[in-house]
């Protein structure tokens, strides 16, 4: 319940939309209930053959709520569905928010296409909070009193049972049927999560499940989980139309019983054989209220899983924080490393041991060490990626702990080992290091890393679409545009993370010799495993 009530909360940062909706669907099941019951006084009077004055006032009474129950209606559906998507934008951005500062580190024991779940399915069945859990029963409730109200003004009796079956249809009924439901709505979102992760898995991974002949058994996998989630939404459906049966029973049985209290009122002269009918029929129309009540408990169910895969990520602290948030003015450009040691978070090997080095403004550098020496966390150290808790790392004798993590991300234009291009144009990936850059400014940084000539001759030059992570680019020409990304953001830093030890020697050399060009102005750190080059640089750390 605890999750449940975390949901609310945020969704009641919109309350008086809330409150606006609800309360427009009470007056549309208000004035349903008005048009029904004053027609059926229309019609019970006119058996009596009365002059149309003493009608006149039901029969402006039914124009007035046939129009406004179209009327409100129409602002009700309006209403709710602008509060659903401000409820859908409001979740989506704060979960990111919340999600933001976790990136990398508490991010990377999670699988891309569970993250992509859970900020696009999780968050969409969070949407449905209102209009599916809050809204029902505030209608409902409404709607009883305003019955209650109205059917005791002839006779208590007939507001309690009105108001009896409408607890026994909304609540008991759900009640009833809860054991057979339980934990479906939990389960659907598990499993659906798993059948996305199985797809987006299965497209990424598809040349290699034909190549190891494992894509018959991936795909029979697949069908297992979707026949149980095809089970359980069979489960589910059965029992929702179970609910409304039983409702639709209890209508009938509260129409029956008011007539039979109706009928022995009339015999006593204690009500008007004409408000018979009206009463009756009323008490049928009230029910429109009271039949969406069961799904609530469904929603429920789904929308608290939904919110504690959300929270089992968002309730992780950072693994880094700042200290302060004011800018600090760093006027050198040196990176120093002093004593420095670092181990990862849930594990019990020291990744750096007293790692101390020193390298000046405007000089090169390269890390270089064998697979699990620390490379890897040096970079991630630098870039404020993790916390560390002994020795220092300084930038012009700036300690970067002291200085907001926005702010030492900005010292360095990055070029690392998984480049990630986006599914869009090469101007469109280019303008991430610069929005406002101009064509002019994208062509020089192209051409400082040799990828212009290639640019030129695509169909449409810089407006060109390269597919998804870049894949219609050869690897080379994604680096040299990684290269061309990180010049745009005129860092003073350049590091470049073994962002060419996946490529063939000849294009290997060519990617290092243009970052060695376009870094002659710059303190630049070259991380690799193995270099074969050292004439271009100023200083080796061999870890």
């Amino acid at each position: 319940m605890n999750t449940l009530f975390k949901i609310l909360k945020q969704a009641l940062l919109y309350n008086n939309w809330m409150a606006l909706s609800a309360l427009l669907g009470f007056l549309t099941i208000g004035s349903g209930i008005g048009l029904i019951m004053t027609s059926a006084y229309i019609i019970a009077k006119a058996a009596l053959h009365p002059s149309i004055t003493e009608i006149q006032v039901a029969i402006v009474g039914v124009r007035f709520f046939g129009i406004t129950r179209g009327i409100f209606r129409y602002f009700e559906r309006l209403v709710s569905h602008d509060t659903t998507f401000r409820l859908l934008a409001r979740f989506r951005i704060w979960f990111y928010e919340k999600l933001e500062p976790l990136a990398p580190a508490r991010l990377q024991q999670y699988k891309s296409a569970d993250l992509h779940n859970r900020i696009v399915s999780d968050v969409e069945t969070l949407e449905h909070i209102f209009t599916r859990v809050i809204y029902p029963p505030l209608v409902a409730l409404l709607i009883s009193l305003l019955m209650f109200v109205l059917l005791a003004q002839f006779s208590i009796y007939l507001g309690l049972i009105v108001i009896i079956f409408h607890i026994l249809a909304g609540i008991v009924v759900p009640l009833a049927s809860r054991p057979f439901s339980k934990g479906v709505g939990g389960e659907l979102v598990h499993i659906r999560n798993q059948i996305n992760i199985m797809v987006v898995e299965g497209i990424q991974g598809i040349t290699e499940l034909i190549l190891l002949n494992y894509a018959e058994t991936h795909q029979k996998k697949l069908l297992q989980l979707q026949n149980r989630y095809l089970e359980l939404e069979r489960k589910s459906t059965f029992i929702s139309h179970l609910n409304e049966t039983l409702i639709g029973i209890l209508t009938s049985a509260a129409v029956l019983l008011t007539l039979i209290k109706g009928i022995s009122l009339v015999n006593v002269s204690l009500l008007d054989g004409v408000y018979l009918p009206v009463i009756v029929l009323g008490v049928m129309a009230s029910f429109e209220a009271i039949i969406n009540l069961p799904a609530v408990f469904h929603q429920t169910e789904k929308s608290i899983e939904s919110g504690k895969r959300l929270y089992d990520i968002i309730d992780a602290e950072p693994q880094v924080k700042d200290k302060v948030s004011k800018k600090i003015n760093i006027k050198q450009y040196d990176v120093h490393f002093k004593n420095l040691v670092f181990t990862y978070p849930e594990s019990s090997v020291i990744a750096l041991n007293d790692l101390s080095f020193f390298i000046p403004e405007k000089s090169n550098a390269a890390i270089i060490g064998a697979s699990g020496a620390g490379k890897t966390t040096i970079f991630n150290l630098l870039l404020r990626f993790y916390e560390f808790s002994q020795g220092e790392i300084t930038i012009g004798g700036q300690d970067i702990r002291l200085m907001p993590q926005d702010e030492v991300r900005q010292l360095f234009g990055v070029v690392s080992q998984q480049t990630y291009l986006f599914n869009g144009t090469v101007k469109e990936n280019l303008l991430l290091a610069c929005s406002d850059a101009e064509d002019e400014d994208l062509i020089y940084v192209l051409e400082s890393a040799e990828l212009w000539d290639t640019v030129r001759q695509l169909p449409n030059g810089i407006n060109t679409y390269i597919g998804d992570q870049g894949l219609r680019l050869s690897g080379g020409e994604r680096q040299r545009l990684s290269i061309a990304r990180a010049l745009l953001k005129n860092a003073p830093i350049l590091l470049f993370d073994e962002a060419a030890s996946s490529l063939d020697i000849n294009t290997e050399k060519k990617i290092l010799q243009t970052f060695w060009n376009i870094s002659r102005d710059k303190t630049a750190i070259i991380i690799s495993h193995r270099l074969d080059d050292f004439e271009n640089i100023d200083q080796v750390i061999r870890l």
